[in-house]
């Protein structure tokens, strides 16, 4: 016996994160509140999201062009690179106003009990950049430092860790967030003050 259309919708809504199947079926009942386009424009900009949005090509955040808005702004300061467990993380970090250099998503953090290893992480892509295939220059020019920005918990560390170990023969600079970031704080969730304090008075790893 198939699924009704609504609670098809209900059961779909409530995968997002955060929402159960209350607020799932609220925001049913509001969408058959709405003209039928609000349902038609919603439904085409999920489709167009993962039809259109893909990792960049260098620093791996998530654009529409083959390289990002950042990675194509030639007044970034290519000599730095940020490194960092999520796209929306850098949102944090850039609107602290304190970072001008580039950034590196990984798209996670090692976490051996979720299956998430070194072979998950985007740190292939991040050693091409500093010492790999392009001869260690991002952007034209050497990389001068690499910023660990990983969350403060267990995982970020035990990524930190594990990342500064494969760059330190590589001869650069590595350096992690300073505690301006509570501990148990996701980057994502922080003040742009801790941020700013945090990327100022970072340290060497």
């Amino acid at each position: 016996m198939s699924v009704d259309p609504f609670r098809r919708a209900v059961i779909h809504l409530a995968r997002f994160p955060g929402v159960g199947e209350k607020t799932a079926t609220r925001f049913a009942y509001w969408l058959l509140r709405q003209p039928p386009e609000v349902a038609e424009g919603l439904a085409e900009a999920v489709v167009n999201l993962r039809r259109t949005v893909q990792e960049c090509a260098r620093c791996r955040d998530l654009s529409s062009d083959t390289l990002c808005r950042r990675c194509a702004d030639p007044r970034r300061d290519v000599t730095t690179i940020c490194v960092v467990e999520r796209p929306q993380d850098i949102n944090g970090l850039d609107g602290s106003g304190t970072y001008k250099g580039t950034f590196h998503v990984l798209h996670g953090a090692l976490s051996p009990l979720d299956g998430v290893g070194p072979a998950e992480l985007r740190l292939r892509e991040l050693l091409a950049r500093i010492g790999g295939t392009d001869g260690g220059t991002d952007g034209g020019l050497p990389v001068a430092e690499v910023i660990l920005a990983t969350d403060p918990d267990v995982e970020g560390d035990a990524t930190a860790l594990y990342v500064a170990k494969l760059l330190k023969p590589l001869g650069v600079r590595v350096t992690r967030l300073a505690h301006g970031v509570s501990v148990g704080t996701e980057i994502e969730y922080a003040d742009r003050v801790s941020l700013a304090r945090a990327l100022e008075g970072r340290r060497e790893m």
